[in-house]
């Protein structure tokens, strides 16, 4: 079984904006996602932080709308809206009632083209203070909270943009002037470095006269600058290890490896094979380590799709009480390695092909994913029309594929190695009252 296709017209404004539309009258609702080719990758030392600061930013007001009142538009109106950040991208979605997507078009048009005009040193200082605090909740005072920064400072060298995460750092953020953040965004949030999407319900027709009306005014900017250089090794060249003692409940163990980039048939098969690896409680890693050997309380293997360099394939393991964690380090890795020694079966392969399959449908009966993934596909890989290949990619990776896919890429010279150990654990893995007792 496959995707039913995705119809959609892809076209540019004047000032390169680019629109894609879906129609879908199915229910009575539109999805409205914008996707602007800025991200943490952009950004310059020193000056890290921005993108995600931006994403705050951007829902405190613009020239025709008051301090938060974008979201409460939006709410009053029946629907439901956010905005990410992360290495490649910053995007912004609605999902609104059918007749009200003239509000959600005019409403993002306001922030890309007068933004500025609001913002000031009051708002810059508010958001500042509560991307530090989301800082600090969601990392640094969150059990295991660092793994992904740490993972991304060893898979990535310094120079590398991948290499700081994407919420910045406390002294950089401290740090950014209004000029700063006002550059930031003359720079990058232009009409030809973004691609707007809009998907359900909708009249093509009247959809183009609204866009052209609210956002084709709004100059391009001709001098966005080049990324530059991206490009790494296809492996680390060497195991990369860290113990991090910290405030967690039980040892962990997270693994990372620097992979092909989003696109590239190998990174489909490196998918499946997260499937075979931790795909529920049928899984290799499931059935050894939780349910055989009962000395791993959970497992997880998945895949982080980029395009700067390389792509990031991460795993984890939280150890039982008690448990001997090199025996659950060793079956870990014995595991990964066993992908690319000897193919995998014919049941395995059948079984992830069905689960991503499954999510893979399920996520495409919904406009806002579909509304995420053209806009998403256009700006990462120019191809809008992937969204209606993707899961025929998945499912024709072959044994072979995923086989040949983990000897490049699952092998002990491309892997980190986090280990998380409760504060008061030492070498032998008792503890300080265990010893005391």
């Amino acid at each position: 079984m496959t995707a039913p296709s995705v119809r959609f017209t892809d076209e540019r404004l004047a000032n390169g904006l680019r629109l894609i539309i879906s129609e879908d009258h199915l229910a009575p609702v539109v999805a409205v996602c914008i996707w602007y080719n800025v991200g943490s990758k952009h950004e310059v030392p020193g000056k890290t932080g921005f993108a995600h600061l931006f994403e705050h930013v951007m829902f405190q007001g613009s020239g025709h709308v008051g301090k938060a009142e974008h979201m409460a538009l939006v709410q009053a109106a029946g629907g439901t809206l956010n905005g990410t950040t992360f290495f490649d991208r910053t995007n912004y979605f609605e999902t609104v009632p059918s007749h009200q997507l003239e509000l959600a078009l005019w409403l993002e048009a306001d922030r890309m083209a007068t933004l500025l005009d609001a913002l000031n040193q009051e708002n810059l200082d508010n958001q500042r203070d509560v991307v530090k605090n989301e800082k600090r909740s969601s990392y640094d005072n969150r059990p295991y909270g660092t793994w992904f920064h740490k993972l991304g400072e060893h898979l990535f060298p310094p120079d590398h943009p991948y290499h700081h995460p994407t919420i910045g750092s406390m002294e950089d953020l401290d740090a950014a002037s209004l000029e700063d953040v006002a550059a930031f965004f003359r720079t990058y949030y232009a009409p030809n470095n973004a691609v707007l999407s809009i998907v359900g319900d909708v009249e093509p027709a009247q959809a183009r006269a609204w866009v052209e009306r609210y956002f084709g005014q709004i100059p391009a900017n001709p001098a966005i600058p080049p990324l530059g250089d991206v490009s790494l090794p296809p492996v680390l060249g060497a195991e990369s290890r860290e113990v991090v003692e910290d405030r967690v409940p039980l040892a962990r163990l997270f693994f990372g490896f620097r992979a092909p980039m989003l696109g590239d048939p190998r990174f489909d098969a490196l998918e499946v094979a997260a499937q075979i690896l931790a795909g529920g409680k049928g899984s290799r890693l499931y059935r050894r380590l939780v349910r055989g050997e009962q000395i791993a309380q959970d497992v997880a293997f998945f895949s982080l799709g980029l395009v700067g360099g390389a792509s990031l394939l991460a795993g984890q393991a939280t150890a039982r009480p008690g448990a001997d964690l090199a025996a659950l380090e060793r079956g870990f890795e014995e595991e990964l390695e066993r992908l690319a020694r000897e193919p995998v079966t014919a049941d395995e392969l059948s079984r992830a092909r069905a689960l991503i399959e499954t999510y893979e449908l399920e996520a495409l009966q919904r406009v806002d994913e579909r509304a995420d993934r053209l806009s998403m596909f256009a700006t990462l890989l120019d191809d809008p029309d992937m969204i209606n290949r993707q899961l025929d990619r998945y499912l024709a990776v072959t044994a072979a594929d995923i086989q040949a896919a983990a000897a490049e890429v699952l092998r002990p010279d491309n892997r980190v190695v986090l280990t998380y150990l409760p504060l008061t654990e030492t070498a032998t893995g008792t503890t300080d009252e265990e010893t005391a007792a």
